[in-house]
């Protein structure tokens, strides 16, 4: 008996190359896919780009198909145009449109026993957005926990996309999703990082990178955010000790101190004195002629709006008592 198949084509086995989606039916009941003579398909698998063309061959049988003589060929296809001659099997897409998918090229000999090979296809769309934030948003302060967060928009298929935060040129961490769907979605990925007062000024920023194989586009694909400069505050720290060695003069001679601190905000300088002699100018105090009244303690208050230090300077003026 003879059979017409879906192309027209009139053979004796049955040798079918299938490509089905979530809204097609496979008309393959029963599948062997353990047969030792199994359909070979070139590429085993694919890797494409949404909207791209794309094409595979099928060698359905080395034997186990054979003769052709009496043999049915039948091709369905819900997406691209597939073509049989003789034992080989070639499908063909102009663009793909489909995110699942899953072609099937199979043969059924005369017994009605039905060998089927799978290609797995990868369907991938480039991220259409990276961007780079600091949550919560700058200024920072020294030592609080901060999120990094990347936001990619558009991507397909997310488990596959390997996200890398950065400090500078130094990679921070990566981050991957657990999220299946073959779609394009939007996906925010997230690390939390402490602060120091050495990110003051440092860029931040993450990047994302499709890996999709040995299949896929070498190098792999990879969109960068935009970077970020980071504002830390700190609280002042000292460029001088915080308590001198006591410090000694001659009545007469100048004093001169000297205070300094960096922070961010940039810090405050403040002087309390034993007498209100000296010139006063932020990180210097100077007089001119040390007397009597100068001898005592100087403290020097550093501070911005996270935090204050101070410096005790203990000057003993020297001949400070007048002769009888």
């Amino acid at each position: 008996m003879k059979f017409t198949g879906f192309l027209g084509i009139m053979v004796s086995s049955l040798i079918l190359f299938v490509v089905y989606s979530l809204t097609f039916f496979s008309c393959v009941s029963s599948c062997d896919y353990s047969c030792p003579d199994k359909p070979v398909i070139t590429p085993s698998r694919l890797v494409v780009k949404f909207g791209d063309p794309a094409s595979a061959t099928c060698v359905a049988c080395q034997q186990a198909c054979l003769p052709l003589d009496d043999s049915v060929i039948n091709m369905e296809a819900s997406l691209g145009t597939p073509d049989v001659n003789g034992t080989i099997v070639t499908w063909t897409v102009d663009r793909m449109t489909e995110w699942k998918i899953t072609p099937k090229c199979y043969y059924s000999d005369s017994a009605n026993h039905q060998c089927c090979t799978d290609l797995p296809i990868t369907v991938y769309k480039p991220p259409e957005n990276v961007s780079f934030s600091l949550n919560p948003s700058e200024p920072l302060t020294e030592g609080s926990k901060v999120t990094l967060q990347c936001d990619v928009l558009n991507i397909a298929p997310v488990a596959n996309l390997i996200v890398t935060f950065y400090r500078g040129q130094t990679p921070l961490g990566q981050v991957k999703s657990n999220d299946a769907t073959k779609e394009p979605v939007n996906e925010t990925f997230s690390l939390s990082y402490n602060t120091r007062k050495e990110d003051d000024g440092v860029q931040f920023w993450c990047e994302a990178k499709l890996e999709l194989g040995a299949e896929g586009p070498q190098p792999p694909l990879v969109v960068k955010s935009e970077e970020v400069t980071a504002t830390v505050y700190y609280g002042p720290q000292l460029k001088v000790p915080a308590d001198p060695a006591p410090i000694r003069i001659t009545r007469g001679e100048p004093l001169h101190l000297t205070c300094l601190a960096e922070g961010n905000p940039k810090p405050q300088y403040s002087w309390t004195l034993p007498s209100n002699k000296g010139h006063r100018s932020g990180t210097d105090l100077k007089i001119d002629s040390a007397g009597v009244q100068d001898r005592g303690q100087y403290v020097c208050t550093v501070s911005n709006n996270v935090n204050s230090v101070i410096v005790t300077f203990n000057v003993t003026v020297q001949g400070e008592f007048p002769q009888d």
